[in-house]
């Protein structure tokens, strides 16, 4: 009886954490991994409901099934005098209850971080929280009135426009107030959750945990900043793990590694070829030991733009290490005859 009911939990459980992709084929696809009939999976399904864990909407063939919230909350807070680790002990934590303590910490290091990060350089008046958890996720948005972090990026380095604040954004160590912050909030929240969203002006920043970078650059245009998370319940993932994998040392708490993704130094069609564009790219890179450049989604690159990163600024940053990760075999051979001071031929274009 004791396997019956362990394999009924297993059950439920694989249909809570894979319902949000597959509202209309859920009990399909429990049916197909467990290999159990469909009228078995719908007894699980029919419990969840009446737990109120699932929702079921449309009708018998055509039944489709969400997660409930088990709470949602919302609060509004002035931004004078905020202090951002008494409102997560007097706020945030009793909303969000019970979970393992690598989860809480994690939510504890995203909440601090991007709160703070509000109240000290949004310039805004008031900051919004609202917290909605099911049984498999809780999800976290953070609201301000302010400039807009883009924006305000944009302003205090001197960039081309919000876009330019994207790039410089995901290398890490990025601040406006070097004297009182390291730049680490915003690079390290983004790597910790499963999904990671920032909204502002006209441009939306997406990491979600995983998989390849996600950069949506046109949205209507919003005031203020909006910070949203996403986390499993029950992730074995740990701040830990995400420091230490940014770290190149012995020290898994120094932050001197970095992953740059090279698609962002372009504008709409153009071809990566110039000089300009390349530094860029490799702008406070050299407050990094390794940097690890991303080259997926970018199909060739020119000679001057390879020569800049891959010959000129290794001579001058002899002591930072890039790494070139995801290259087709026309932007490797580009980088091979930038680093080889041009003695590699370039390919023949009618053999390309």
């Amino acid at each position: 009886m004791t396997g019956v009911r362990a394999r009924g939990e297993d059950v439920r459980r694989f249909i809570l954490n894979h319902v949000e992709k597959h509202p209309a084929d859920i009990a399909k696809l429990a049916g197909e991994h467990f290999k159990i009939t469909r009228q078995a999976v719908n007894k699980h399904l029919q419990r969840l409901t009446s737990e109120k864990a699932l929702s079921e909407s449309g009708e018998t063939r055509n039944r489709s099934y969400k997660l409930c919230p088990l709470s949602e909350w919302m609060k509004r807070f002035q931004m004078d005098g905020l202090e951002e680790d008494v409102i997560w002990r007097d706020e945030i934590l009793p909303v969000i209850g019970e979970m393992p303590d690598n989860v809480k910490s994690i939510w504890q290091y995203g909440f601090t971080e991007m709160f703070n990060n509000a109240i000290d350089h949004s310039a805004g008046t008031e900051i919004s929280v609202r917290i909605k958890k099911s049984a498999v996720t809780t999800e976290m948005m953070i609201l301000d009135n302010g400039v807009g972090i883009f924006k305000k990026i944009q302003k205090a380095m001197n960039l081309m426009d919000e876009r330019h604040a994207i790039l410089e954004l995901s290398k890490g160590k990025l601040t406006t107030d070097p004297a009182n912050h390291t730049g680490e909030g915003i690079f390290f929240s983004s790597r910790m959750f499963d999904e990671f969203d920032i909204l502002s002006g006209d441009v939306f920043f997406s990491h979600e945990f995983g998989e390849k970078e996600d950069w949506i650059l046109e949205r209507d245009t919003m005031q203020g900043t909006a910070v949203w998370m996403k986390l499993h319940n029950h992730t074995s993932r740990t701040t830990r793990k995400i420091f230490a994998e940014y770290s190149s040392g012995d020290d898994e708490y120094i932050f001197n590694k970095t992953i740059v993704p090279v698609k962002l130094a372009k504008y709409g069609d153009d071809n990566l070829i110039s000089r300009s564009q390349a530094k860029r790219l490799l702008a406070r890179v050299e407050l990094f030991k390794v940097v690890i450049l991303n080259f997926n989604e970018v199909p060739t690159i020119g000679q001057a733009f390879a020569d800049e990163i891959f010959r000129v600024f290794p001579n001058e940053h002899p002591n930072v290490e890039l790494i070139a990760v995801h290259t087709n075999s026309e932007v490797k051979r580009m980088i091979e005859r930038a680093k080889s001071g041009g003695t590699i031929p370039p390919p023949n274009p009618s053999t390309v």
